[in-house]
């Protein structure tokens, strides 16, 4: 499965995701270059007690607290900024239940002519971590059982990545990494806007494409040219 978001790498070393999101705990975090749809993966949010944040792992794929079986519910990947404050699957999580998706880089798969669509790597300037912008839910089922499930917000893409993708996942700035945990909505919902800073993006081998691929050489130029660095995009905010 693939969509807007999905597929990104998760590379940092723990400490420097520490330094970056705030947590204490430090677990044993594998490189990941081919994170897919319904993998465990890590985000930070604000702990159960309210005070201080913890990184956590999630499904990703948001199931809705009220499906009445989550093995069968269609499982969300993304979650439009557009409309995620009024539709039932996620407005709840936004209002209460927001993360830090932690990541290097992004995929996304560029089509037009024929053939099939042609995988990009897409980072910040020199590679610089980020965060996602997510949401996260809690199922619970009669037996006590519980199951944790995340999405990545997204939002219209930006000059950079437009002719890659129309959409592009949100990415937040660190001085708005609290805000977006703890804020109102209507305050976190100013942060879902294109990213405005500088990006790269090259083309990659379609080794992409499978889920069973990870390593190194998925993030690699598929073709002997420098990455593009599009100039920030122009946009309004909210």
């Amino acid at each position: 499965m693939r969509g807007m978001c999905g597929r990104y790498a998760i590379t940092m070393p723990i400490d420097s995701m520490r330094e970056l999101f705030g947590f204490e705990a430090r677990p044993n975090l594998a490189e990941r270059y081919n994170v897919a749809p319904t993998q465990e993966i890590p985000a930070v949010r604000i702990g159960y007690s309210g005070q201080g944040r913890e990184l956590a792992a999630f499904s990703w794929g948001l199931v809705p607290s009220w499906a009445k079986d989550p093995a069968a519910a269609n499982r969300m990947i993304n979650a439009r900024g557009e409309t995620i404050a009024e539709k039932p699957s996620f407005r709840s999580a936004f209002k209460r239940r927001r993360c830090l998706i932690p990541a290097n880089g992004f995929y996304e798969w560029k089509g037009g002519g024929k053939g099939p669509k042609k995988p990009y790597y897409i980072q910040l300037e020199d590679g610089v971590p980020f965060a996602f912008a997510g949401i996260w839910e809690r199922w619970e089922g009669g037996d006590g059982d519980h199951w944790e499930t995340c999405a990545i917000v997204t939002t219209d893409a930006n000059d950079a990545l437009r002719p890659i993708h129309h959409r592009m996942p949100v990415i937040l700035s660190p001085e708005n990494h609290e805000t977006w945990l703890t804020a109102e909505p209507k305050e976190a919902a100013a942060f879902m806007t294109p990213y405005s800073g500088e990006m790269e993006a090259w083309p990659v081998d379609t080794l992409v494409n499978k889920v069973q691929n990870d390593g190194p050489e998925l993030v690699a130029r598929s073709e002997a040219a420098p990455p593009e660095k599009p100039k920030p995009a122009q946009m309004d905010l909210f």
